[in-house]
């Protein structure tokens, strides 16, 4: 468990240079960066720590190995070839919850990090490619049941945010495997759990007999 800030698996991509000047100026230019780590603030988006690599530039090369912490999710677009530069993501169509604790626990989960991701983005489906999971924990929020969220790191395939870096949880997305399961359509049918699940608030713990039932119980009668 990371408190802020937590290493994630490595990815290339374009931060949007207005991010590195106060939007002042430099819209529609971009910066070849290497992503390495993310930070979680309550009430903000994610952030990443990013190192910009100097691949992109001229002679002379005032950027590479330069560093900057907690870039906003917004800003990074996936390094892939683009037509054209995909428009501008908002932080709510981005990240539409934001971060609800300091306390995080970043895992790549393995069994779906080959499928094909399906993403609602704004009221429609994009197919999206899936780095990774930040999850939180350590308040009222984040362990709440019916509040708690994970961010699922993804990369949009499709769509007029393609290449845009997304983080989504688990009732805005979909995983494609038709070697183990069939993909449904339309809303499941699924209401958040209001309840938390304990042993030990139950009856028999006030019987000590129950309580401590275990395999040599009746040999110590």
């Amino acid at each position: 468990m990371s408190y802020l800030i937590a290493n994630i698996p490595q990815f290339k991509c374009w931060v949007r240079k207005e991010f590195t000047h106060n939007h002042m100026k430099y819209e529609g230019e971009y910066i070849h960066a290497l992503v390495i780590a993310v930070c979680a603030i309550p009430d903000r988006c994610l952030s990443f720590q990013v190192v910009f690599t100097g691949c992109d530039e001229d002679d002379p090369n005032p950027h590479g190995g330069a560093m900057w912490a907690r870039m906003p999710i917004t800003a990074l677009i996936a390094d892939v070839p683009y037509e054209e530069w995909p428009e501008k993501c908002p932080t709510h169509i981005a990240q539409p919850w934001d971060c609800p604790s300091r306390d995080i626990a970043v895992t790549k989960l393995d069994r779906v990090s080959s499928s094909p991701w399906i993403a609602k983005i704004d009221g429609k489906f994009y197919k999206a490619i899936y780095y990774f999971t930040v999850d939180f924990t350590g308040n009222s929020i984040a362990d709440d049941p019916a509040q708690h969220k994970q961010s699922h790191i993804l990369e949009l395939t499709e769509g007029p945010w393609k290449g845009q870096i997304i983080a989504l949880p688990n009732n805005r997305v979909r995983v494609t495997n038709p070697a183990l399961w069939l993909v449904g359509e339309g809303a499941p049918d699924f209401v958040p759990s209001q309840y938390l699940h304990s042993a030990e608030k139950h009856d028999s713990y006030t019987d000590w007999r129950a309580t401590f039932d275990n395999l040599y119980a009746d040999e110590d009668k």
